[in-house]
C-alpha cells in the first residue's frame, strides 16, 4: 500500500507541474471536450437488454413517462414496418402516433409482439385447470405497475416478447417454438422520450419459451 501511495504522490506532482506549464490546460481540455460533443452528438438514452443463458423471454411495455396514457402501440408498429417481426430498425410507436423507442442493435434477430403475455387464465385455457396459480408475466406486470404508482391494470395493454420465437404459421395462427436466443444475445433500444419500462422476466414453464427453463436477464440504462 505503501508504494502504491507514493506512485499516486509522484503522479499528482506531474500533473501539478503539467498544469503549472500550460496555464489554461483545463479551459482547453472543457472547449476540446465540447467540440467533440458538438461533433458526435450526445448518446441517446437508452437500453439494452441482455440474455445471459439463452432462450429466457424478456416480456416489455413501454409508456411515455410524462403521460403513461401514451403506451407502446403492436398494430400501429407492425403496420408501419409491414413486417410481424421487431429487429434493429423498427420503431415502436405508441398510440398517439408518436415514436418510442428505436431497436438500434439486435444481435437475436427477431422479436415477437403478437404472442401476448402469460396470465392465470392463458395458462389455465391453453394449459390445465392446475396451471393456475404458477407464476405469469401479467401478475408481474399488476406488481410493477401497483409498485411504480403511475400505472394500474387497465394501463396494461399488448408487449413485446423480447427473444421469444413465436411463428406465425401459413393459415395465421401462431406457435410457440424454442428460442432463437443464445448466452449473450442482446437488443438496445434508443428512447425517443422519456418513458416507463416494465419487464417480466418470464416464468412460463407449460411451453418451450424459456426451454422450460427460467433464466436471468439482465438490463443496462444510459442517459
Amino acid at each position: 500500500m505503501r508504494g502504491l501511495a507514493q506512485a499516486f504522490d509522484r503522479g499528482a506532482r506531474r500533473y501539478d507541474l503539467l498544469v503549472s506549464l500550460n496555464p489554461g490546460y483545463h479551459d482547453h481540455l472543457d472547449s476540446a471536450a465540447a467540440e467533440l460533443l458538438r461533433r458526435v452528438g450526445p448518446r441517446p438514452a437508452g437500453l439494452r437488454l441482455l440474455d445471459l443463458e439463452g432462450n429466457q423471454a424478456v416480456d416489455t411495455l413501454f409508456f411515455s413517462a410524462r403521460n403513461p396514457r401514451e403506451r407502446y402501440d403492436p398494430q400501429r408498429t407492425l403496420r408501419k414496418q409491414n413486417s410481424v417481426y421487431l429487429t434493429t430498425g423498427t420503431v415502436l410507436w405508441s398510440n398517439l402516433g408518436n415514436p418510442l423507442l428505436t431497436i438500434s442493435a439486435d444481435t437475436c434477430g427477431r422479436h415477437d409482439t403478437l404472442g401476448g403475455a402469460c396470465a392465470q387464465e392463458s395458462n389455465t385455457v391453453r394449459y390445465a385447470a392446475d396451471k393456475r396459480y404458477m407464476h405469469s408475466c401479467r401478475d408481474n406486470f399488476l406488481r410493477g405497475a401497483l409498485h411504480d404508482g403511475r400505472l394500474s391494470k387497465r394501463d396494461l395493454g399488448a408487449n413485446i416478447n423480447f427473444f421469444m420465437n413465436v411463428p406465425v404459421t401459413p393459415e395465421g395462427g401462431l406457435t410457440f417454438e424454442d428460442g432463437l436466443s443464445a448466452p449473450g444475445k442482446y437488443v438496445e433500444l434508443r428512447a425517443h422520450m422519456d418513458v416507463i419500462v416494465l419487464i417480466s422476466n418470464c416464468p412460463q414453464l407449460n411451453n418451450p419459451c424459456n426451454a422450460y427453463n427460467p433464466t436471468p436477464a439482465e438490463v443496462l440504462v444510459w442517459d
